[in-house]
């Protein structure tokens, strides 16, 4: 009969600095359904404990000396696919949200957020969930909108439907499942269809990669042309 400590989620720290990866271990020991399985200080070190204790969920800080977070996070994503990998940085450059996430990353945290917020949204990319920072979020519309006073459109995009469109905003605004049911008052099993089609069409694995993709691309424009006379 398995036991309780099965069920327990396993948790790889990496970070460079000590001092934080202690306060993450107090954080999470505290959480009756999270285990913390190991640590590490670099990228390097990273990829060699996750081979080696196959975790459920990386907290994986960005820049450390040696192999970057963002390096290993491409090595773990590719050795391992089913392992969650949650970035938690100071970092709140665009370009390192963006690579991130093309390295197989299941969502984006700020340092600056509550402790208490990272069990949740551990529990939230092992439910198949992404997560990134309200500020994040917000600095993705901005690109958004600095994109489309440029008048930067790209051709060939795949054409999503209104209310798939309505759903990829609220993705972009870091919501939820539950939450983007709640805003657009349908249930949240028609959700996941929209985000599941939304992800066909756009060939992408995850809805973070779909944020991406529609600010790159300058997607969420569309929701906002004027219907045609």
């Amino acid at each position: 009969m398995p036991s309780a400590e099965d069920d327990k989620l396993r948790i790889l720290i990496v970070d460079d600095h000590a001092l934080f990866r202690r306060g993450i271990e107090m954080v999470l020991s505290k959480e009756p359904d999270v285990e913390v399985a190991g640590e590490a200080a670099d990228g390097h070190e990273a990829v060699e404990k996750a081979q080696e204790l196959i975790p459920d969920v990386v907290l994986m800080d960005v820049r450390m000396p040696g192999q970057t977070g963002i390096e290993a996070t491409r090595e773990i994503h590719a050795l391992m696919p089913t392992t969650k990998i949650l970035m938690l940085t100071v970092s709140d450059e665009e370009a390192d949200l963006y690579e991130a996430i093309k390295a197989g990353a299941s969502g984006y945290l700020l340092k600056e957020i509550p402790t208490d917020e990272v069990p949740e949204a551990i529990r939230s990319v092992v439910a198949g969930q992404s997560r990134i920072s309200p500020a994040m979020a917000s600095k993705l519309l901005n690109e958004f909108s600095t994109m489309s006073k440029r008048g930067e459109q790209l051709s060939g995009v795949p054409r999503l439907t209104e209310r798939e469109l309505e759903v990829l905003r609220l993705m972009a605004r870091g919501l939820n499942n539950r939450d983007i049911a709640r805003d657009l008052f349908i249930a949240e099993n028609t959700v996941k269809n929209h985000v599941r089609n939304i992800l066909e069409k756009l060939h992408l694995h995850s809805r973070m990669e779909a944020v991406i993709y529609a600010v790159q691309e300058n997607l969420l424009e569309l929701e906002r042309r004027p219907a045609p006379e």
